[in-house]
């Protein structure tokens, strides 16, 4: 099969304003997100970007990077348009803030799809803070017995009635789909769960398609705040990483 990386990365950022290009110890964000996801089992690796001084960034440090629109909703629209232009079996979506991104990672996402029915493929992290089972903006998730997605959600997943002890995971946002299957799933219509959850993964199994969810126990670090910011630095700084 043929497999390629797709790191959507835009400029505009709410909480951190041009946060694909900000320098971590001598290179941007970007660059270390490229470098490290080209050491997986990867045919290519491509930016998909919307805007010119990341294409020049990219370029620059001899990347490759295909202009998309500036108008896509989300990372998935945008790494659609840069599938239906290449020749590929299956996509890999790994975030542009993700700089401490570990190889293994996207290759446990690859290993989905050696079942042949596997469509859609992400992965789960036992959740080791208590705060986070609590927190929204760490995702939950749920599985089947054969590893595939019941549910994803903001909320604490799943409910303890008699509080008996119960490990809750963690979505890690890594996504691998077959091509086909991503061109298709863009053009679904958001559904009701996605949008009360603002969560769009949901909208594949609202459509009846299964989602194979494998766990890792790689730790991952993705940049939100000058917060994560430092921290990235320091554990990249010490080769802690």
């Amino acid at each position: 099969m043929k497999i390629v990386a797709v790191i959507p990365a835009r400029l505009k950022s709410t909480r951190l304003p041009n946060k694909v290009l900000t320098n971590i110890n001598g290179k941007p964000m970007i660059q270390h997100v490229y470098e490290r996801v080209s050491k997986a089992d990867l045919y290519d690796v491509v930016v998909a970007c919307d805007d010119k001084k990341i294409y020049d960034i990219v370029k620059s440090f001899g990347g490759k990077v295909m202009m998309t629109r500036k108008d896509h909703i989300n990372g998935s629209s945008r790494i659609a348009e840069v599938a239906s232009a290449i020749d590929v079996d299956i996509i890999i979506n790994v975030q542009g803030d993700e700089p401490l991104i570990n190889s293994k990672v996207i290759n446990q996402v690859i290993e989905a799809f050696s079942d042949e029915e596997c469509v859609m493929a992400t992965l789960k992290q036992k959740i080791e803070n208590e705060r986070d089972i609590m927190n929204p903006n760490c995702v939950k998730v749920i599985t089947d017995k054969n590893s595939n997605a019941i549910y994803f959600s903001r909320y604490p997943l799943p409910y303890l009635r008699e509080n008996k002890a119960q490990d809750y995971f963690k979505h890690i946002g890594i996504y691998g789909y077959k091509r086909e299957f991503l061109l298709d799933y863009v053009k679904m219509e958001p559904t009701e769960l996605e949008i009360a959850e603002s969560l769009e993964q949901l909208r594949v199994i609202e459509n009846g398609f299964k989602i194979k969810v494998l766990e890792t126990d790689c730790k991952l670090v993705g940049v939100d705040t000058q917060d994560d910011l430092k921290r990235v630095s320091k554990l990249l700084k010490h080769n802690n990483v």
